[in-house]
């Protein structure tokens, strides 16, 4: 098959773009899904298994209730049926990191199934449909030693490490999408967004994409202008970025188009996502249901959650994230840019919980998307793992309104709480910050700026207010910035009216 892509808007003008995205939702259960071997992420390899996680003969699975639970509310979240009795299956499959050498999932009767969630982009409306979220377990992960792409093509020897063998999944499965057109790698990006952005709300998983905690699948197919007729759909599996999503479904679009325009057919096959270049490769030839010979699992129950203990769980969902972000910007007064910027650096919830502390949502906006999301990108961190609290900047917030600091002493106080040195109020005494309102002192130290500054003092005298500026800079020197600048100027206009 060609290498050579055809470019984006020439593929819309002859074809049209069909989506499918599988999205795996690793849970953030204590123990596995059918035994109880932690899941804790970063263990030792092999550290975390037991007999039955490791498939030996004659253990016997259990199901994890916390996992059910977790299933049914992401299903009522996605506006999902939830199944009045389900089943797993066995998926045969060679998986090298599943030393029973199949996977306990879901198939034919999911537990939760006929859900949607409306998707924005650009002001336009997306629904994507749901066609099934089912439970699951995942599998282990090999380690190619040796080689440059760390692939097994090419490396010396694999290690496979069994901890996350038979850690909960939920993978979350959409009917074909179309109708986007253009939009179709942003609604792409949207819809795995939004779903990341629920999955956190409902407390189910930490949804951290780098880690692997979520997953996603991009199917995509390109089926001739207005004919209706589905094309040959490729999956590219593993996709871990929001960026990447839509990277790759803009890629395998203006690859699909190329082959198709060479007179060749799309071959069904997995494909791998290549993060530096941007491309995706052949991976294996995609099989299809039958081939994975699903039938019944014999060892496990079937699940049958009742309508009583389903509405109780619902009673928990949270409110959803997109209608919590409208209407907190409502209460905000956030433009749309200061809403997305406020979302894109992580501090939606430090900033709602620093105005619940009793400051303005400009002022926790300013501290957390400014000083405070400059450290935590010093740091390689999310500015809620910094090492200070909403409280903390709600105080510093309040110790400025009250005149007590300006913003530059503020920036101080934050070096002394990402040092350990206590509370903000602690920090501002040991550091003997706060500004000075002895106004003996400014007075004394405004007739020194006067007196080494005779030109500067006649412009002021002949009615050049501006050039107070150099003033009140000298005094902010000669107090080390401990002035309140806004009486300076008051006490430099005074002596020279």
């Amino acid at each position: 098959m060609t290498d050579t892509l055809v470019a984006f808007d020439d593929v819309l003008t002859s074809y049209d773009p069909a989506m499918g995205l599988e999205v795996h939702v690793e849970l953030n259960t204590a123990s596995k899904m059918f035994c109880g071997c932690p899941t804790e992420f970063g263990a030792e390899p092999n550290t975390q298994v037991c007999p039955t996680c490791l498939g030996l003969p004659g253990a016997m699975p259990v199901v994890n209730g916390k996992a059910v639970e977790s299933a049914i509310r992401i299903g009522l979240a996605l506006n999902c049926e939830i199944a009045e009795w389900c089943r797993f299956a066995r998926k045969n499959y060679f998986y090298p990191d599943m030393p029973k050498n199949f996977q306990t999932s879901q198939y034919d009767e999911p537990i939760c199934f006929d859900g949607f969630m409306d998707v924005e982009v650009e002001g336009e409306t997306f629904r994507v449909e749901i066609e099934r979220a089912h439970m699951e377990e995942d599998t282990g992960k090999s380690l190619h030693v040796g080689g440059a792409t760390g692939r097994i093509h090419g490396a010396d020897h694999s290690l496979v490490d069994y901890n996350r063998a038979g850690i909960p999944l939920i993978e979350i499965v959409t009917r074909p999408i179309l109708g986007a057109g253009a939009k179709a790698p942003e609604v792409a990006r949207a819809y795995v967004a939004q779903l990341r952005d629920l999955i956190v709300a409902l407390g189910v998983s930490d949804a951290r994409m780098d880690q692997g905690s979520i997953r996603a699948d991009v199917n995509l197919s390109l089926s001739p202008k207005d004919s209706g007729v589905l094309g040959t759909r490729t999956e590219t599996k593993n996709v871990n970025s929001l960026r990447s999503v839509e990277r790759a479904v803009r890629f395998e679009m203006s690859r699909h188009a190329a082959v198709l325009g060479g007179g060749e057919k799309i071959l069904q096959e997995t494909r791998h996502w290549h993060e530096d270049t941007g491309v995706t490769t052949s991976g294996r030839e995609k099989s299809d249901a039958e081939d994975y010979r699903y039938f019944p699992e014999p060892d496990l129950v079937p699940v049958a959650p009742t309508r009583a203990w389903v509405e109780e769980l619902r009673g928990t969902l949270p409110e959803n994230p997109t209608a919590r972000r409208a209407r907190l910007q409502t209460e905000w007064g956030f433009s749309d840019l200061e809403m997305r910027d406020t979302v894109g650096a992580g501090a939606l919830n430090v900033i709602e919980q620093t105005i619940a502390a009793g400051t303005t949502p400009q002022a926790a906006r300013k501290w957390w998307l400014g000083e405070l999301a400059r450290r935590a990108n010093e740091q390689g961190v999310l500015v809620d793992a910094l090492p200070v609290t909403p409280a903390d900047v709600a105080r510093v917030q309040a110790l400025v309104d009250e005149g007590s600091l300006n913003d530059k002493l503020a920036r101080q106080v934050f070096d002394g709480l990402f040092a350990g040195e206590g509370t903000p109020d602690e920090v501002v005494a040991a550091r003997g910050l706060a500004i000075v309102s002895d106004e003996g002192a400014l007075s004394t130290a405004v007739d020194n700026a006067i007196a080494a500054n005779p030109d500067v003092a006649e412009k002021i005298r002949d009615g050049k207010v501006a050039a107070a500026g150099a003033l009140i800079g000298a005094v902010m020197k000669e107090m080390r910035g401990q002035a309140d600048a806004a009486r300076v100027r008051e006490l430099v206009l005074e002596k020279l009216s």
